[in-house]
Protein backbone atom coordinates (compact mmCIF):
# COMPACT_ATOMS: atom_id res chain seq x y z
CA UNK A 1 0.00 0.00 0.00
CA UNK A 2 1.26 3.54 -0.75
CA UNK A 3 2.61 5.39 2.24
CA UNK A 4 1.24 8.76 3.31
CA UNK A 5 2.58 11.61 1.21
CA UNK A 6 5.01 12.99 3.75
CA UNK A 7 7.37 15.15 1.69
CA UNK A 8 10.54 13.34 0.79
CA UNK A 9 14.07 14.55 1.44
CA UNK A 10 17.22 13.78 -0.49
CA UNK A 11 18.44 11.67 2.46
CA UNK A 12 15.22 9.67 2.57
CA UNK A 13 15.45 9.02 -1.14
CA UNK A 14 19.03 7.82 -0.73
CA UNK A 15 18.21 5.45 2.14
CA UNK A 16 14.77 4.30 0.95
CA UNK A 17 14.03 0.58 1.24
CA UNK A 18 11.85 -1.35 -1.26
CA UNK A 19 8.38 0.13 -1.43
CA UNK A 20 6.43 3.18 -2.66
CA UNK A 21 6.88 6.63 -1.10
CA UNK A 22 4.67 9.62 -1.84
CA UNK A 23 5.91 13.21 -2.05
CA UNK A 24 2.72 15.06 -2.97
CA UNK A 25 1.19 16.37 -6.20
CA UNK A 26 1.12 12.81 -7.56
CA UNK A 27 4.88 12.22 -7.30
CA UNK A 28 6.03 8.85 -5.92
CA UNK A 29 9.36 7.18 -5.42
CA UNK A 30 9.22 3.49 -6.37
CA UNK A 31 11.99 1.26 -4.96
CA UNK A 32 12.30 -2.23 -6.43
CA UNK A 33 13.36 -5.26 -4.35
CA UNK A 34 16.75 -5.14 -6.09
CA UNK A 35 17.25 -1.56 -4.88
CA UNK A 36 16.68 0.29 -8.15
CA UNK A 37 14.70 3.52 -7.70
CA UNK A 38 12.29 5.20 -10.11
CA UNK A 39 10.13 8.29 -10.10
CA UNK A 40 6.45 7.82 -10.97
CA UNK A 41 3.75 10.43 -11.49
CA UNK A 42 0.25 9.14 -10.68
CA UNK A 43 -2.89 10.99 -11.72
CA UNK A 44 -6.55 10.42 -12.36
CA UNK A 45 -8.23 11.81 -15.46
CA UNK A 46 -11.66 10.95 -16.82
CA UNK A 47 -12.12 8.39 -14.07
CA UNK A 48 -8.94 6.52 -15.04
CA UNK A 49 -5.91 6.15 -12.78
CA UNK A 50 -2.70 6.41 -14.80
CA UNK A 51 1.03 6.29 -14.10
CA UNK A 52 3.79 8.03 -15.95
CA UNK A 53 7.45 7.16 -15.42
CA UNK A 54 9.78 10.08 -14.79
CA UNK A 55 13.08 8.22 -14.88
CA UNK A 56 15.67 6.86 -12.49
CA UNK A 57 16.11 8.46 -9.10
CA UNK A 58 19.84 7.99 -9.54
CA UNK A 59 19.80 10.25 -12.59
CA UNK A 60 17.13 12.79 -11.64
CA UNK A 61 17.43 14.47 -8.22
CA UNK A 62 14.41 15.06 -6.01
CA UNK A 63 14.28 18.85 -6.43
CA UNK A 64 14.22 18.71 -10.24
CA UNK A 65 11.71 15.87 -10.35
CA UNK A 66 9.44 17.65 -7.88
CA UNK A 67 9.30 20.65 -10.25
CA UNK A 68 8.44 18.38 -13.18
CA UNK A 69 5.70 16.68 -11.17
CA UNK A 70 4.24 20.03 -10.11
CA UNK A 71 3.98 21.11 -13.76
CA UNK A 72 2.35 17.81 -14.72
CA UNK A 73 -0.07 18.14 -11.81
CA UNK A 74 -1.03 21.61 -13.07
CA UNK A 75 -1.69 20.26 -16.57
CA UNK A 76 -3.94 17.51 -15.20
CA UNK A 77 -5.96 20.12 -13.30
CA UNK A 78 -6.43 21.97 -16.60
CA UNK A 79 -7.67 18.78 -18.27
CA UNK A 80 -4.52 17.81 -20.18
CA UNK A 81 -3.42 14.17 -20.22
CA UNK A 82 0.41 14.10 -19.79
CA UNK A 83 0.77 10.61 -21.25
CA UNK A 84 -1.26 11.44 -24.33
CA UNK A 85 0.74 14.65 -24.73
CA UNK A 86 4.02 12.72 -24.51
CA UNK A 87 2.85 10.12 -27.03
CA UNK A 88 1.86 12.85 -29.45
CA UNK A 89 5.31 14.45 -29.11
CA UNK A 90 6.97 11.11 -29.84
CA UNK A 91 4.78 10.57 -32.87
CA UNK A 92 5.68 14.02 -34.15
CA UNK A 93 9.37 13.23 -33.63
CA UNK A 94 8.86 9.97 -35.48
CA UNK A 95 7.40 11.82 -38.44
CA UNK A 96 10.64 13.80 -38.61
CA UNK A 97 12.78 10.63 -38.52
CA UNK A 98 13.24 8.98 -41.89
CA UNK A 99 13.93 5.27 -42.30
CA UNK A 100 17.32 6.09 -43.79
CA UNK A 101 18.23 8.28 -40.83
CA UNK A 102 17.13 5.67 -38.30
CA UNK A 103 19.00 2.94 -40.19
CA UNK A 104 22.17 5.01 -39.90
CA UNK A 105 21.62 5.44 -36.17
CA UNK A 106 20.96 1.70 -35.77
CA UNK A 107 24.23 0.78 -37.51
CA UNK A 108 26.19 3.29 -35.43
CA UNK A 109 24.67 1.86 -32.24
CA UNK A 110 25.37 -1.78 -33.09
CA UNK A 111 28.41 -1.98 -35.35
CA UNK A 112 30.84 -2.12 -32.41
CA UNK A 113 29.36 -5.52 -31.59
CA UNK A 114 29.79 -6.84 -35.14
CA UNK A 115 33.23 -8.45 -35.05
CA UNK A 116 33.19 -9.35 -38.73
CA UNK A 117 34.07 -6.35 -40.98
CA UNK A 118 32.35 -8.10 -43.89
CA UNK A 119 29.11 -8.26 -41.88
CA UNK A 120 29.29 -4.52 -41.13
CA UNK A 121 29.80 -3.76 -44.81
CA UNK A 122 26.98 -6.06 -45.92
CA UNK A 123 24.54 -4.43 -43.50
CA UNK A 124 25.00 -1.03 -45.10
CA UNK A 125 25.24 -2.38 -48.64
CA UNK A 126 21.99 -4.35 -48.55
CA UNK A 127 20.04 -1.39 -47.19
CA UNK A 128 21.61 1.00 -49.71
CA UNK A 129 20.91 -1.34 -52.63
CA UNK A 130 17.48 -2.73 -51.85
CA UNK A 131 15.76 -0.60 -49.19
CA UNK A 132 16.78 3.05 -49.12
CA UNK A 133 15.84 3.84 -52.75
CA UNK A 134 12.25 2.87 -51.91
CA UNK A 135 11.65 3.94 -48.29
CA UNK A 136 14.84 5.70 -47.24
CA UNK A 137 13.23 9.15 -47.29
CA UNK A 138 9.94 7.97 -45.82
CA UNK A 139 9.03 8.77 -42.20
CA UNK A 140 9.80 5.74 -40.07
CA UNK A 141 6.53 6.22 -38.18
CA UNK A 142 4.36 5.51 -41.22
CA UNK A 143 6.15 2.54 -42.81
CA UNK A 144 3.61 -0.25 -43.17
CA UNK A 145 3.27 -3.75 -44.59
CA UNK A 146 2.64 -2.42 -48.10
CA UNK A 147 5.95 -0.56 -48.08
CA UNK A 148 7.83 -3.63 -46.87
CA UNK A 149 6.18 -5.88 -49.46
CA UNK A 150 7.10 -3.43 -52.23
CA UNK A 151 10.74 -4.18 -51.40
CA UNK A 152 10.50 -7.90 -50.71
CA UNK A 153 8.15 -9.23 -53.39
CA UNK A 154 10.42 -8.57 -56.40
CA UNK A 155 13.37 -10.16 -54.56
CA UNK A 156 11.72 -13.14 -52.91
CA UNK A 157 11.77 -15.55 -55.86
CA UNK A 158 14.93 -14.42 -57.62
CA UNK A 159 17.19 -13.70 -54.62
CA UNK A 160 15.48 -15.47 -51.75
CA UNK A 161 18.46 -15.57 -49.40
CA UNK A 162 19.17 -11.88 -49.96
CA UNK A 163 15.49 -11.01 -49.51
CA UNK A 164 15.41 -12.89 -46.21
CA UNK A 165 18.38 -10.89 -44.94
CA UNK A 166 16.84 -7.63 -46.15
CA UNK A 167 13.60 -8.44 -44.32
CA UNK A 168 15.48 -9.14 -41.09
CA UNK A 169 17.38 -5.88 -41.33
CA UNK A 170 14.25 -3.83 -41.99
CA UNK A 171 12.66 -5.51 -38.96
CA UNK A 172 15.68 -4.65 -36.79
CA UNK A 173 15.64 -0.98 -37.82
CA UNK A 174 11.90 -0.67 -37.18
CA UNK A 175 12.22 -2.38 -33.77
CA UNK A 176 14.97 0.12 -32.96
CA UNK A 177 12.69 2.98 -33.96
CA UNK A 178 9.89 1.63 -31.75
CA UNK A 179 12.22 1.28 -28.78
CA UNK A 180 13.28 4.91 -29.25
CA UNK A 181 9.65 6.06 -29.35
CA UNK A 182 9.72 7.08 -33.02
CA UNK A 183 6.96 4.70 -34.09
CA UNK A 184 4.24 2.61 -32.45
CA UNK A 185 2.39 -0.60 -33.21
CA UNK A 186 3.45 -3.99 -34.57
CA UNK A 187 6.48 -4.38 -36.79
CA UNK A 188 5.33 -4.74 -40.42
CA UNK A 189 8.54 -6.60 -41.32
CA UNK A 190 8.11 -9.40 -38.77
CA UNK A 191 7.94 -12.88 -40.25
CA UNK A 192 6.08 -15.15 -37.85
CA UNK A 193 2.35 -14.57 -37.84
CA UNK A 194 2.57 -11.81 -40.44
CA UNK A 195 4.74 -11.95 -43.57
CA UNK A 196 4.72 -15.74 -43.45
CA UNK A 197 1.08 -15.39 -44.52
CA UNK A 198 2.04 -13.25 -47.51
CA UNK A 199 5.24 -14.85 -48.79
CA UNK A 200 6.17 -18.51 -49.38
CA UNK A 201 8.62 -20.07 -46.94
CA UNK A 202 12.21 -19.45 -47.97
CA UNK A 203 13.04 -23.17 -48.02
CA UNK A 204 10.20 -23.80 -50.48
CA UNK A 205 11.37 -21.13 -52.88
CA UNK A 206 15.06 -21.95 -53.17
CA UNK A 207 17.22 -24.80 -52.04
CA UNK A 208 19.98 -23.96 -49.59
CA UNK A 209 23.20 -23.39 -51.51
CA UNK A 210 26.00 -25.19 -49.66
CA UNK A 211 29.65 -24.39 -50.23
CA UNK A 212 30.99 -26.56 -53.04
CA UNK A 213 32.96 -29.42 -51.48
CA UNK A 214 35.39 -31.97 -52.86
CA UNK A 215 34.47 -35.66 -52.36
CA UNK A 216 36.76 -36.95 -49.63
CA UNK A 217 38.13 -39.83 -51.74
CA UNK A 218 39.67 -37.24 -54.10
CA UNK A 219 41.37 -35.30 -51.34
CA UNK A 220 44.86 -36.75 -51.72
CA UNK A 221 44.94 -36.11 -55.48
CA UNK A 222 43.86 -32.51 -54.87
CA UNK A 223 46.62 -32.01 -52.31
CA UNK A 224 49.18 -33.19 -54.88
CA UNK A 225 47.91 -30.54 -57.31
CA UNK A 226 47.89 -27.94 -54.53
CA UNK A 227 51.52 -28.77 -53.73
CA UNK A 228 52.48 -27.78 -57.26
CA UNK A 229 51.22 -24.23 -56.65
CA UNK A 230 53.59 -21.55 -55.35
CA UNK A 231 52.98 -18.58 -53.12
CA UNK A 232 51.33 -17.62 -49.85
CA UNK A 233 47.80 -18.49 -50.99
CA UNK A 234 48.81 -22.11 -51.62
CA UNK A 235 50.26 -22.49 -48.13
CA UNK A 236 47.29 -20.71 -46.57
CA UNK A 237 44.82 -23.06 -48.26
CA UNK A 238 46.91 -26.09 -47.20
CA UNK A 239 46.91 -24.81 -43.61
CA UNK A 240 43.15 -24.17 -43.68
CA UNK A 241 42.47 -27.66 -45.01
CA UNK A 242 44.72 -29.43 -42.51
CA UNK A 243 43.26 -27.52 -39.56
CA UNK A 244 39.64 -27.74 -40.80
CA UNK A 245 39.42 -24.02 -40.05
CA UNK A 246 37.13 -21.46 -41.61
CA UNK A 247 38.78 -19.41 -44.32
CA UNK A 248 38.72 -16.16 -42.35
CA UNK A 249 40.19 -17.86 -39.28
CA UNK A 250 43.07 -19.32 -41.29
CA UNK A 251 44.07 -16.28 -43.35
CA UNK A 252 43.69 -14.06 -40.28
CA UNK A 253 46.09 -16.11 -38.15
CA UNK A 254 48.91 -14.24 -36.43
CA UNK A 255 52.21 -15.62 -35.20
CA UNK A 256 51.23 -14.73 -31.64
CA UNK A 257 48.40 -17.28 -31.88
CA UNK A 258 50.80 -20.08 -32.82
CA UNK A 259 52.61 -22.13 -30.17
CA UNK A 260 55.12 -24.23 -32.09
CA UNK A 261 56.42 -25.87 -28.92
CA UNK A 262 53.02 -27.18 -27.84
CA UNK A 263 51.90 -27.53 -31.47
CA UNK A 264 48.72 -25.57 -30.82
CA UNK A 265 47.02 -22.69 -32.63
CA UNK A 266 44.79 -20.67 -30.30
CA UNK A 267 42.20 -18.53 -32.07
CA UNK A 268 40.86 -15.71 -29.85
CA UNK A 269 37.10 -15.27 -29.31
CA UNK A 270 36.85 -12.12 -31.42
CA UNK A 271 37.91 -14.07 -34.51
CA UNK A 272 35.56 -17.01 -33.96
CA UNK A 273 32.02 -17.32 -35.27
CA UNK A 274 30.74 -18.46 -31.87
CA UNK A 275 32.82 -15.78 -30.07
CA UNK A 276 34.61 -18.45 -28.01
CA UNK A 277 38.33 -19.23 -27.92
CA UNK A 278 39.20 -22.26 -30.07
CA UNK A 279 42.37 -24.32 -29.73
CA UNK A 280 43.52 -26.22 -32.80
CA UNK A 281 46.03 -29.08 -32.53
CA UNK A 282 48.62 -28.71 -35.28
CA UNK A 283 49.38 -31.86 -37.24
CA UNK A 284 52.73 -32.50 -38.90
CA UNK A 285 51.23 -31.33 -42.19
CA UNK A 286 49.95 -28.05 -40.73
CA UNK A 287 53.32 -27.47 -39.03
CA UNK A 288 55.08 -28.02 -42.37
CA UNK A 289 53.00 -25.22 -43.92
CA UNK A 290 53.92 -22.93 -41.01
CA UNK A 291 57.59 -23.81 -41.41
CA UNK A 292 57.45 -22.68 -45.03
CA UNK A 293 55.75 -19.42 -44.04
CA UNK A 294 58.33 -18.82 -41.29
CA UNK A 295 61.02 -18.74 -43.98
CA UNK A 296 59.18 -15.82 -45.62
CA UNK A 297 58.51 -13.95 -42.37
CA UNK A 298 59.88 -10.40 -42.19
CA UNK A 299 57.84 -8.96 -39.30
CA UNK A 300 58.86 -10.60 -36.01
CA UNK A 301 56.08 -9.07 -33.88
CA UNK A 302 53.42 -11.42 -32.41
CA UNK A 303 50.72 -9.46 -34.25
CA UNK A 304 52.31 -10.19 -37.64
CA UNK A 305 50.12 -12.13 -40.05
CA UNK A 306 51.14 -15.71 -40.71
CA UNK A 307 49.80 -15.33 -44.26
CA UNK A 308 50.44 -11.68 -45.23
CA UNK A 309 48.65 -10.14 -48.17
CA UNK A 310 49.79 -7.69 -50.79
CA UNK A 311 49.14 -4.64 -48.60
CA UNK A 312 51.64 -4.01 -45.77
CA UNK A 313 50.26 -5.06 -42.40
CA UNK A 314 47.22 -6.76 -43.93
CA UNK A 315 46.57 -10.51 -44.08
CA UNK A 316 45.78 -12.43 -47.22
CA UNK A 317 42.21 -11.93 -48.42
CA UNK A 318 39.61 -14.69 -48.75
CA UNK A 319 39.45 -13.86 -52.44
CA UNK A 320 43.09 -14.92 -52.84
CA UNK A 321 42.14 -18.52 -52.06
CA UNK A 322 39.24 -18.40 -54.48
CA UNK A 323 41.52 -17.06 -57.21
CA UNK A 324 43.98 -19.86 -56.43
CA UNK A 325 41.26 -22.47 -56.99
CA UNK A 326 40.39 -20.81 -60.29
CA UNK A 327 44.04 -20.95 -61.39
CA UNK A 328 43.97 -24.65 -60.53
CA UNK A 329 40.87 -24.89 -62.78
CA UNK A 330 38.81 -25.87 -59.75
CA UNK A 331 36.23 -23.10 -59.87
CA UNK A 332 33.73 -25.77 -58.82
CA UNK A 333 35.17 -25.66 -55.29
CA UNK A 334 35.30 -23.15 -52.43
CA UNK A 335 37.88 -22.96 -49.67
CA UNK A 336 35.13 -23.26 -47.06
CA UNK A 337 33.88 -26.44 -48.71
CA UNK A 338 36.91 -28.39 -47.50
CA UNK A 339 35.39 -28.31 -44.01
CA UNK A 340 32.53 -30.38 -45.43
CA UNK A 341 35.05 -32.71 -47.07
CA UNK A 342 36.74 -33.17 -43.70
CA UNK A 343 33.41 -33.84 -41.96
CA UNK A 344 32.33 -36.37 -44.59
CA UNK A 345 35.66 -38.16 -44.26
CA UNK A 346 35.28 -38.28 -40.47
CA UNK A 347 31.81 -39.77 -40.67
CA UNK A 348 32.27 -42.18 -43.58
CA UNK A 349 35.87 -43.35 -43.28
CA UNK A 350 36.87 -43.27 -39.61
CA UNK A 351 35.80 -44.42 -36.19
CA UNK A 352 36.47 -41.06 -34.59
CA UNK A 353 33.42 -40.06 -32.48
CA UNK A 354 31.00 -37.48 -33.85
CA UNK A 355 31.60 -35.09 -30.95
CA UNK A 356 35.35 -35.07 -31.69
CA UNK A 357 34.74 -34.16 -35.33
CA UNK A 358 32.26 -31.43 -34.33
CA UNK A 359 34.74 -30.03 -31.81
CA UNK A 360 37.41 -29.95 -34.51
CA UNK A 361 35.09 -27.82 -36.64
CA UNK A 362 34.31 -25.54 -33.65
CA UNK A 363 30.62 -26.27 -34.05
CA UNK A 364 28.34 -25.19 -31.22
CA UNK A 365 26.41 -27.99 -29.52
CA UNK A 366 22.75 -27.05 -29.95
CA UNK A 367 21.38 -29.60 -27.49
CA UNK A 368 21.55 -27.84 -24.09
CA UNK A 369 21.67 -31.07 -22.12
CA UNK A 370 24.55 -32.40 -24.22
CA UNK A 371 26.36 -29.07 -24.05
CA UNK A 372 26.14 -29.06 -20.25
CA UNK A 373 28.26 -32.22 -20.10
CA UNK A 374 30.68 -31.26 -22.89
CA UNK A 375 32.92 -29.03 -20.80
CA UNK A 376 36.30 -30.01 -22.27
CA UNK A 377 37.63 -29.37 -25.76
CA UNK A 378 38.69 -33.02 -26.38
CA UNK A 379 42.14 -31.74 -27.28
CA UNK A 380 44.07 -35.01 -27.22
CA UNK A 381 41.39 -36.86 -29.18
CA UNK A 382 41.30 -34.04 -31.70
CA UNK A 383 45.08 -34.16 -32.00
CA UNK A 384 44.88 -37.80 -33.09
CA UNK A 385 42.04 -36.97 -35.47
CA UNK A 386 43.94 -34.12 -37.15
CA UNK A 387 47.07 -36.24 -37.53
CA UNK A 388 44.98 -38.95 -39.20
CA UNK A 389 43.48 -36.32 -41.49
CA UNK A 390 46.94 -35.02 -42.46
CA UNK A 391 48.11 -38.58 -43.19
CA UNK A 392 45.03 -39.26 -45.29
CA UNK A 393 45.50 -36.06 -47.29
CA UNK A 394 49.11 -37.08 -48.03
CA UNK A 395 48.23 -40.64 -49.06
CA UNK A 396 46.55 -41.31 -52.44
CA UNK A 397 43.47 -43.50 -52.30
CA UNK A 398 41.87 -45.48 -55.11
CA UNK A 399 38.26 -44.91 -56.09
CA UNK A 400 35.84 -46.59 -53.74
CA UNK A 401 38.49 -47.29 -51.15
CA UNK A 402 37.56 -46.80 -47.50
CA UNK A 403 40.83 -46.09 -45.80
CA UNK A 404 41.52 -47.91 -42.53
CA UNK A 405 41.99 -45.25 -39.88
CA UNK A 406 43.25 -45.84 -36.40
CA UNK A 407 40.38 -43.83 -34.85
CA UNK A 408 38.78 -45.26 -31.78
CA UNK A 409 42.08 -45.82 -30.04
Amino acid sequence: MPRLAVPLTALRVKNAKPGRYGDGNGLFLLVRPNGTKFWVFRYRLGGRLREMGLGSADLFPLADTRKRAAELFRKVKLGTDPLAERDAAKAEAGQAKTFGGVAKLYIEAHEAGWKNPKHRQQWGNTLTTYVLPTIGARAVAIIDTGAVMTILEPLWREKTETASRVRGRIEAVLDFATARGWRTGDNPARWRGHLDNLLPARMKVAKVQHHAALPWRRMAAFMVDLGKQEGVASLALRFAILTAARTGEAVGATWGEIDLTEKVWTIPPERMKAAREHRVPLSSGALAALTEMAKLRTDQSPAASVFPGGKPGKPLSNMALLMLLRRMERADLTAHGFRSTFRDWCGESTNHPREVAEAALAHTIKDKAEAAYARGDLMEKRRRLMEDWAEFCARPATAGEVVAIRGGR
